[in-house]
């Protein structure tokens, strides 16, 4: 173990962290800088300059950063634009928020002088491979120091020792018997695990949901909402202009009014075991399927094709932590190359839990014709009898293979 003359701490100030802090000064005699980002999580975060001031911080030492119009305008738009979804079902909430916090403590590291990192990742989980990722890409010979990989205080009992013998101010949960869930929140959404989540044969308690009301409790009457896109990200709702986290809050309360997204979902950790979480994602939900309806009358089908093929790929890297890797950045050019049609707008219903989307178009750059697309008479427009010659040529090669099969069984 070798030592660090300075050290800036990604700190919540929750029992986790506060620990860390103190474990950081006894075992490294280190000087510590602790960087606290709002993301919009919904928490007063002042407590943490004080607890980190009763730690022994020095005052310009406590970094508590506004990140929130960055985190959605620089992170969660870009990988909106992909229609990034991890296996199939989950929004990337957590995912998405780690590089930026990564990204901010480089920066405070080169400001303050320091000459290491630290974060409250467990050895198990995939947000030490995302912090960690993002701290070599923007500091490369940067020392990280990831106290659950080093220490044996591996339970919360243990946990909860160390505070106690060493004075740190534990909240009441935690004394009680903690929080059921271990929760993770911000912009984008909320996520829960542990406890009772363990057992994948549980169903989530009901009052373990935060945003959303449940679809049975939703209002019986439908709710219409008008969503404008310009190249490709949000920018009104209902005709109303808001900077890029404004707009992801009221998507957020939208959703979480209709009860819309609540996810259960067993996922495949980078580590290589299976973990189930919970999640709240009401404004990333209702997002993406605007997103797609805008897309539908924009995009060039072989453009829409070539990124649903890339999707996946896209979102891979997102959950694995290489957001600052070559190969998202080239990818990110792709997807953004892509964006510059998909304008226009898009009307939604919520009802019970359900975003259907009513009507869609764009006045610029919309690829939908009517008259070729008509049922009645098209004047023209569209000569059925070519359908012949492309159907025979695509036909083509099973023909001759049926006819090779019919003469081997002769």
């Amino acid at each position: 173990m070798s030592n660090a003359n300075k050290v800036v701490l990604a700190y919540s100030g929750g029992l986790d962290t506060s620990v860390i802090l103190k474990w950081l000064q006894d075992t490294y005699q280190s000087e510590i800088v602790t960087f606290t980002a709002d993301l919009g999580q919904g928490e007063e975060l002042e407590p943490a300059r004080h607890k980190a001031l009763k730690a022994g911080i020095k005052p310009e030492n406590i970094f508590i950063d506004d990140l929130r119009e960055e985190f959605v305008r620089d992170f969660v738009f870009p990988m909106f634009r992909c229609n990034a979804i991890y296996e199939g079902e989950y929004l990337l909430g957590t995912s998405i928020a780690r590089p930026l916090i990564a990204k901010r403590q480089i920066e405070i590291a080169r400001q303050t002088g320091a000459d290491a990192v630290s974060h409250g990742a467990t050895g198990k989980g995939n947000d030490q491979v995302r912090f960690e990722l993002g701290y070599y890409a923007l500091m490369p010979n940067v020392k990280v120091i990831a106290p659950w990989r080093e220490w044996d205080l591996l339970s919360r009992e243990k946990l909860l020792a160390y505070a106690e013998k060493h004075g740190i101010p534990v909240e009441r949960k935690h004394r009680e018997g903690g929080s059921p869930y271990s929760m993770d929140a911000n912009l984008l959404h909320i996520s829960y695990e542990g406890r009772h989540l363990e057992n994948p044969a549980a169903e989530a308690e009901e009052a373990m949901w935060r945003w959303t009301v449940s679809p049975e409790q939703a209002p019986d009457t439908p709710e219409y909402i008008d969503l404008e896109f310009a190249s490709g990200d949000l920018v009104a709702i209902n005709g109303q202009k808001m900077k890029a986290h404004e707009l992801l809050a009221r998507l957020n309360e939208l959703g979480g009014k209709h009860g819309i997204g609540r996810l259960d979902l067993v996922e495949n950790r980078y580590v290589g075991m299976k973990s189930r979480g919970c999640y709240e994602t009401p404004g990333g939900t209702i997002l993406l399927r605007a997103h797609r309806a805008i897309e539908s009358v924009t995009l060039d089908r072989e453009v829409a094709h070539l990124k649903d093929d890339l999707l996946p790929r896209y979102a891979s890297l997102i959950y694995n932590g290489y957001w600052w890797s070559p190969e998202r950045s080239a990818l990110q050019a792709l997807i953004d190359h892509t964006q510059q049609p998909v304008n226009g707008w898009v009307r939604l219903k919520l009802y019970k839990g359900n975003v259907i989307v009513v009507s869609r178009d764009s006045k610029t750059d919309s690829l939908f014709d009517p008259e070729v697309a008509t049922f009645e008479d098209d004047q023209g427009a569209y000569d059925q009898k070519d359908a012949h010659g492309f159907i025979r040529l695509n036909a083509l090669r099973m023909r001759i293979a049926a006819n090779a099969r019919a003469k081997r069984e002769r």
